[in-house]
């Protein structure tokens, strides 16, 4: 059965990537103008390909054991957070696990979670990007740097107050905190939730929003770490560990560390 269902997914995915390959392709020939433009265009274009990346390759990868047992062992507190309400601030390129894995932790727990994310704002035109539909009302999920899904949000950046929430949460992802760090009504929404002593917790990439929103002078904590000497950069002192809290601030470096940055936000909101 195993190997019927690899078969299965091998061909769906060969499919996929044809039929992407080849979209690329009708969509360039309509748009150039001369067999000359196309060649040029195809010669500044890579391969398109449709990659494979499930999520129980992470949890059924050696070391990561304990990450597999945290979903897979049944929550027994079904109301540890129940009257609490999560905001989750994320952009398009957000590190799936980081945002699923936590929301569905805090979800069985019984808390109130919302996805926010800013305000649609298209690039220039002349940028020549161009969006799907579903802009408008889901951001986009990644896998390292692959592009795996969409997410439905629930409000925008510019919607919420700081009184909404007993808690906010940001997922990591190399193009989610750079997409974020820059929208002014998410970083004074983090400087305003930072001033209530209210929990800010934010994973992997994510720590760089606090550090764009000026929150992080003198405070202990960690990150991915790639990220680690911009938040030096920012006053912080890294500590090399899954999962640092100090005072309402908590971070934490990589997906596999979902399990203990989940755990650490039940804790702190347990105690408050």
């Amino acid at each position: 059965m195993k190997t019927i269902n690899k078969m299965i997914a091998a061909v769906i995915t060969s499919v996929l990537a044809v039929l992407n390959a080849e979209a690329q392709v009708t969509v360039k020939t309509k748009e150039m103008k001369t067999m000359n433009e196309l060649e040029i265009v195809n010669k500044l274009s890579t391969q398109s390909a449709v990659v494979n990346m499930p999520v129980t390759k992470l949890l059924n990868a050696p070391g990561n054991e304990a990450l597999r047992d945290f979903f897979f062992t049944p929550v027994k507190d079904k109301s540890a957070l129940k009257g609490k309400k999560i905001a989750v601030i994320v952009a398009d390129g957000f590190e799936e696990i980081e945002l699923t894995g936590p929301v569905w932790y805090f979800k069985e727990l019984g808390a109130e979670v919302e996805i926010v994310a800013p305000k649609f704002n298209p690039a220039p035109e002349r940028y020549g990007l161009a969006y799907p539909e579903m802009s408008n009302t889901h951001v986009m999920a990644i896998q390292y740097l692959q592009p795996v899904g969409w997410i439905k949000f629930d409000r925008t950046a510019d919607q919420i107050k700081v009184s909404d929430y007993d808690a906010v949460f940001i997922p990591g992802g190399a193009w989610n905190p750079d997409n974020l760090r820059n929208d002014k009504d998410v970083i004074k929404f983090i400087q305003d939730f930072n001033k209530s002593g209210k929990l800010i917790a934010a994973i992997c990439h994510a720590p760089v929003v606090l550090a764009s929103a000026d929150i992080l002078k003198g405070r202990k904590l960690t990150g991915y770490w790639n990220i680690q000497v911009d938040l030096k950069n920012a006053g912080g002192t890294i500590l090399e560990q899954s999962v640092v809290t100090d005072g309402n601030i908590i971070t934490s470096r990589h997906p596999i560390d979902v399990a203990d940055f989940s755990r650490a936000v039940e804790n702190w909101l347990v105690k408050k």
